[in-house]
């Protein structure tokens, strides 16, 4: 028996050792098999799990958010990979790539978002949900803000809130702009979806959602004293507010005036109650942070401009002779060419949807390059819209780009791969049009309600006209990296001073 042993440990030690070799002949085969389907893009794999994630997050938290994608894509090209948050990403500052990606929003991609943003807006959100579910609600929100809801149930109710929010200014009041687009846009959102218009709910709902958004890219922890925590609370009043509102409405048993987007979803039934807070949710959060933003960088390029700053003041103060002190009406709004340039030029140099995150279904091939399943897939929109091969001057304000024949084409946001502010595919935001005309309507009460002033003499007025008389520290702008001056950028709000002055 004994002499059998060590010719039984020969057996075993040599099947061991055939196996490994034959697993690892099998595990390179198959590797060299994947890496001939799944032939990423030129690119770098960087620091282990790491990968360029830091490099990614200093870009796109600075004043130029492209800047990573622009030193990468003179190494490897407009298409290029990378390891973020410890996977293989695919980022593109291709036109033609992003609007493949988005075109295929559900099919070959699907959104991917961070777990305290998925929890804060819910299982229900149309920002968050798939598939069926997704389109069911996108189709919903279109419903809702589509073009004939706009002329007869915003148009006025935009106006009305453009009046009580920017008519109380006391004379040489110190004001904080970003404040002000703040307080204007949380309030024109509370009002059209959940028809709220008195101040000091406004006010409480304004404070909630601030704290809803802070912990929207957190940590997840929901201990006392992390963003995240705060954030949850907040989430459980507001949706509190809204089933209260939903009670009332159910109580009255009739069709309630003024109850905004929920009144008119209820009286539809479109959904559920369980899913209507979550839906309301989502689009207070997609319409009130990007409507600041662009409302304030509007304001800051035409401070930067006079001559734009006078032909849209022109352009305002004519409709304004034409209507008196009577509402604008739906024509007014449709003859605002010269402000929609604005718009659209605010849009495209400081849009708020600067690139989306999208991860492929299944390994997706397209041109030379195969994506596998898993992968991080990255259409970086802001890359496309600050290139100088697309836009001459890309850094320039220059609204009258949007006048000339050879930008038409590109001018369309619906379905040019050149300028998509507002996204696109299954995931195009449903409030764009929305959104176009309370930017157009808060330029046309800033300018034809206040004057421009330099902050240093205080004395040259750019377009004196009837109104309050504002003062804007033009040094303060944060958002002064579009014109090139990063390194001179104070982290300040922008400010300015208000003076009451006689009506002629």
């Amino acid at each position: 028996m004994r002499e059998n042993i060590p010719e039984s440990w020969l057996v075993m030690i040599t099947v061991i050792l055939v196996t490994a070799i034959f697993a690892k002949l099998i595990q390179f085969k198959l590797r060299k098999e994947d890496k001939s389907k799944c032939r990423l893009p030129p690119g770098r794999r960087s620091w282990p799990l790491i990968g360029d994630s830091i490099n990614w997050y200093n870009a796109v938290a600075s004043s130029h958010p492209p800047q990573f994608v622009e030193e990468m894509v003179k190494r490897y090209g407009k298409i290029f990979s990378c390891s973020l948050f410890g996977k293989w990403a695919v980022v593109s500052a291709d036109p033609s790539f992003n609007r493949f990606i988005m075109q295929n929003e559900g099919r070959l991609f699907i959104s991917s978002y961070p777990k305290s943003f998925r929890d804060l807006v819910g299982k229900n959100g149309v920002i968050t949900v798939q598939g069926e579910q997704q389109r069911k609600l996108h189709g919903i929100a279109s419903n809702m803000m589509r073009l004939e809801k706009l002329k007869f149930h915003f148009l006025n109710d935009i106006q009305s809130v453009m009046i009580q929010t920017l008519s109380h200014f006391h004379n040489y009041q110190v004001i904080l702009l970003q404040d002000v687009c703040r307080k204007v846009a949380i309030h024109l959102m509370v009002n059209q979806l959940l028809g709220v218009s008195s101040e000091s709910q406004v006010n409480e709902m304004a404070q909630l959602f601030s704290d809803f958004v802070d912990g929207c890219l957190s940590i997840p922890v929901n201990i006392p004293g992390y963003a995240y925590h705060t954030a949850m609370k907040a989430r459980e009043k507001i949706i509190s507010k809204i089933n209260k509102i939903i009670e009332a409405h159910r109580q009255n048993g009739a069709p309630m005036e003024g109850n905004g987007v929920l009144g008119r979803l209820l009286e539809e039934e479109s959904l559920p109650d369980d899913a209507v807070a979550d839906f309301i949710i989502n689009l207070l959060f997609a319409g009130n942070e990007t409507t600041t933003k662009t409302m304030l960088f509007a304001v800051y390029f035409l401070t930067q401009c006079p001559r734009a700053m006078k032909q849209l003041l022109d352009e305002q103060d004519s409709l304004r002779s034409n209507s008196g002190d009577e509402l604008l009406t739906w024509q007014d709004y449709k003859s605002m060419t010269f402000t929609q340039c604005v718009i659209d030029e605010t849009l495209r140099l400081g849009g708020i949807a600067i690139w989306l995150m999208r991860e492929a279904k299944e390994n997706v091939q397209y041109q030379d390059f195969v994506i596998p399943k898993g992968c991080f897939v990255v259409p970086f929109l802001s890359a496309v819209h600050l290139d100088e091969n697309v836009y001459s001057g890309p850094l320039n304000f220059n609204p009258w780009r949007w006048m000339e024949p050879e930008n038409e084409e590109k001018r369309n946001w619906r379905s040019s791969p050149f300028y998509a502010p507002f996204g696109g595919g299954a995931r195009f935001c449903p409030g764009a049009e929305l959104a176009r005309l309370q930017i157009a309507l808060f330029l046309h009460s800033f300018v034809t309600t206040y004057s421009q002033e330099d902050d240093n003499t205080r004395e040259q007025q750019l377009s004196p006209h009837d109104g309050l008389n504002t003062i804007v520290d033009k040094d303060l702008f944060l958002v002064s990296q579009f014109l090139g001056d990063q390194e001179e950028v104070e982290p300040e709000c922008p400010t300015a001073k208000t003076q009451r002055r006689k009506q002629k």
